[in-house]
């Protein structure tokens, strides 16, 4: 049966941070969800930009040319080679897209394993 991929509930299936579940793939690329809360490690992605949207909460994606403030709706793709760092002082909930095999970290050795939900 075919049918659409709903984030709010994928994200019910889950309570850990910085853990991105593929929810989707299209193109070569993974959509995912992923929770989170505080401040990840400063990276940066050499070979592609990095896409954040902001499903619940609120987020401040620190970078090397600036922070940007983001909340419910917004979007923003920090270019590739770029470091950057997102926080969040509460939970907030974030879809991402990467191309399939790309560590969320941009170093295959730091990366959080990604898994299908």
């Amino acid at each position: 049966m075919v049918e659409a991929a709903n984030l709010a509930k994928k994200l019910e299936l889950f309570t850990e941070h910085w853990s991105p579940k593929i929810v989707s793939e299209y193109n070569g690329n993974e959509v995912m969800v992923v929770k989170f809360q505080g401040a990840y490690a400063w990276h940066k992605h050499d070979e592609t930009d990095d896409f954040f949207y902001v499903l619940k909460g609120k987020m401040r994606l620190e970078t090397e040319q600036g922070n940007v403030d983001m909340g419910p709706g917004d979007l923003y793709v920090v270019p590739k080679g770029v470091m950057h760092r997102p926080v969040a002082d509460e939970e907030v909930h974030v879809m991402l897209i990467e191309p399939r095999g790309e560590p969320n970290s941009g170093d295959p050795a730091t990366a959080a394993t990604k898994v299908w939900i």
